[in-house]
């Protein structure tokens, strides 16, 4: 469903951001805004505050800002049109449909939704009834109680051909709707339509909300050709789009749960019942993209439950190879296996919830799973060997689409290689391989360091002279660099580790001259920042300007905002900010700018900053597309993004013209 922009700025001026968070949190007057504790996290002191003129919300504490869509997204776990449903039905509103034949479809929809409540009321009422008992034995022996059944709205299909077709029909559901559930099979071949589902406990499938979408049904009969029989696709139910448990699910982990995924529907019941209430299950099939961008929607780091045979091992690579390319920075899979010859019904009946949790919480990451599989049972004896496994990895980190995600995996994954394959003791004269791009794509700009392998006695210390000896460490993991002067140089440090020059100046420019946030603060908060420790020092800022008292004088409001941001032990941002501007070319960034140049130049920055996202976003769209389609077309539109790139370099170096206010000129004469 769409929403105009009209409709949503009538929704938001109807209802006032203050009214629509006080809901859930206690709020006091502040001056113009309204303040109150955290409702993301739990503190004592309040940071978190509502602005009703602006129509947003700040968080402090978390760094969460947004408006009162975001806040019914974030605190109730629901997508937007969901969010603005909730919140149109709180201010009155119709929902606009927005054309005339998209109404009609809803409206059909929502018939076929009440034919599919209908169906699932009846197959509850069979269970419940003397046609159920051999279903009642069947769900007893697997110990799932009475009251689970009502919990899952679990049901039985009797053995009749017509039962559920002559039910419905008594209710006025025409044929017609039936078919189109997948209820009945029907067709030009078949002259009279039959219930699909006959001898078998059925389990109702639902969407997001919870609306009945499909069924799952488990024959009792062993000569049965089908165990497990899933209605087909329809106009409400796309089966690679759709979990087991969804919206129960949802809510759960909205709430802390961690988001379980396990086979089938009998083994998420096994969980709920022993505590898992966030287990979910595919529908029949090997998980699809779609559904794992579902369970990103729920948790950046879902756990994928699989049998600890042959069969499972095989799932969870197949799971591990469907991710990879859709990785984002902060989401990831963990992969648990379990007891070979165990389910988690099986683990759960046998051992209850201290079982399975046992099994959780020795889940393994997805970079741990891939290089398992890539070097697991093989021989390394040659160097040919070695550089078919390299090979290998790196093209499976080419895979990866976020520049981001893909950088660090092949860090990662050449750190593991370094581990195994370096040798024992000696010193320096170990050359990790030059991972470029055009050879194995490992590494890429990265690539070609000379490194030191750690002394086993030495614990990976050197002296002076780049040997083993008691000095300090001079780098974190396994790579020690052979010099103290190869540790502090740009190489080591390397030019993607470093934070950008515009990321630099804009947090320079927050941390001399703090009064932009009085104006600026929601644009701060949303700001890209591609390096995770500008987000770090972006977040600090934030925190510290809502704490320290605020003055009149911009020099010492700066200074006390570095006192405050240096004591929460930010220190280390800092210097990598300052690190990143080796020469002084922004006056106005610097302190003791006029206020005009700092906010000429901060709006140019920020300007920039976003048109710079906007053409590496717009990059990887372009080669994503040459990738799928290399058409001279595709080329072309590559080139002129990179073009549009290579002129915002010169771009930049406009703003360095700001700072005649500060006089500038006369100082630099």
């Amino acid at each position: 469903m769409r929403f105009t922009p009209e409709f949503l700025e009538e929704l938001r001026a109807r209802l006032p951001v203050s009214e629509v968070v006080g809901r859930r949190v206690k709020l006091k007057k502040a001056g113009r805004e309204y303040k109150g504790l955290s409702p993301f996290q739990q503190e004592k002191t309040p940071s978190f505050t509502v602005n009703d003129q602006k129509q947003f919300y700040h968080d402090f504490s978390t760094g969460k800002h947004g408006n009162i869509f975001d806040f019914v997204m974030e605190t109730e776990g629901c997508s937007f049109p969901e969010a603005v449903e909730r919140l149109a039905g709180q201010a009155g509103m119709a929902l606009p449909a927005v054309t005339p034949d998209a109404a009609r479809q809803e409206q059909r929809r929502r018939t076929l939704y009440d034919v599919m409540e209908l169906a699932a009321k009846f197959f509850a009422d069979n269970l419940a009834s003397r046609h159920g008992a051999k279903a009642r034995g069947y769900l007893g022996d697997r110990a799932i109680s009475p009251a689970t059944q009502l919990q899952f709205r679990i049901g039985y299909a009797v053995g009749e051909r017509f039962a559920l077709k002559e039910y419905l029909g008594a209710q006025g559901i025409p044929v017609e709707d039936m078919v189109e559930t997948g209820l009945l099979i029907g067709g030009e071949d078949i002259p009279v339509p039959y219930d699909r589902f006959r001898d078998r406990v059925m389990f109702p499938i639902t969407d997001f909300r919870g609306r009945v979408i499909a069924f799952g049904g488990r024959a009792l009969e062993k000569d049965v050709p089908a165990k497990y029989l899933n209605s087909p696709e329809t106009p409400l139910f796309h089966k690679g789009d759709n979990l087991y448990n969804l919206a129960t699910a949802r809510q759960a982990t909205h709430n802390g749960a961690p988001l379980v995924v396990v086979e089938g529907y009998v083994d998420v019941i096994a969980m709920v019942t022993t505590g898992f209430a966030g287990s979910v299950a595919p529908l029949g099939t090997a998980l699809t993209e779609n559904q794992l961008a579902l369970l990103w929607k729920m948790s950046d780091e879902p756990i994928l439950c699989f049998d600890g045979d042959k069969a499972g091992q095989k799932a969870m690579w197949r799971a591990a190879d469907l991710a990879m390319p859709h990785l984002k920075p902060g989401k990831s899979l963990r992969f648990a296996l379990l007891p070979e010859g165990q389910d988690p019904d099986d683990l759960a009946r046998s051992g209850g919830r201290a079982a399975i949790e046992e099994v959780i919480s020795a889940a393994r990451g997805l970079a741990d799973v891939i290089w398992s599989r890539e070097i697991e049972g093989g021989s390394y004896a040659t160097p040919e060997r070695r550089a078919a496994l390299e090979s290998r990895i790196g093209e499976l980190t080419n895979g990866i689409r976020d520049e981001i995600v893909r950088r660090y995996y092949r860090q990662d994954l050449a750190e593991r290689l370094q581990r195994t394959f370096a040798p024992e003791g000696g010193r320096g004269g170990y050359v990790r391989g030059n991972y470029r791009g055009g050879q194995s794509g490992f590494g890429g700009s990265e690539s070609g360091r000379r490194f030191a392998p750690r002394s086993a006695g030495s614990g990976g210390r050197f002296d002076k002279r780049g040997g083993p000896g008691g000095g300090s460490t001079l780098a974190r993991g396994p790579y020690q660099a052979a010099s103290p002067q190869l540790a502090t140089s740009q190489i080591m440090r390397g030019q993607r580790s470093a934070v950008s020059r515009r990321e630099a100046l804009i947090l320079r420019s927050l941390l001399n001259h703090p009064w932009l946030l009085h104006d600026h603060l929601e644009e701060v908060a949303a700001l890209e920042l591609a390096h995770p420790e500008a987000h770090k020092l972006r977040a600090g800022i934030i925190a510290a300007f809502a704490n320290y008292s605020h003055t009149d004088d911009p020099a010492s409001e700066a200074e006390r905002l570095l006192a405050a941001i240096e004591k929460s032990g930010y220190s280390k941002q800092i210097q990598m900010v300052d690190i990143a501007l080796t020469t002084k070319d922004v006056w106005a960034a610097q302190s003791g700018a006029a206020n005009e140049d700092v906010l000429s130049t901060w709006r140019q920055l920020v300007a920039l900053h976003h048109k710079a996202h906007a053409l590496l976003r717009e990059k990887k769209d372009a080669e994503l597309a040459l990738g799928d389609d290399a058409s001279e077309a595709n080329m072309v539109w590559l080139r002129d993004v990179q073009a549009r790139l290579a002129e915002m370099d010169g771009t930049e170096a406009l703003i360095e013209g700001f700072g005649e206010s500060s006089g500038r000129f006369q100082k630099s004469v």
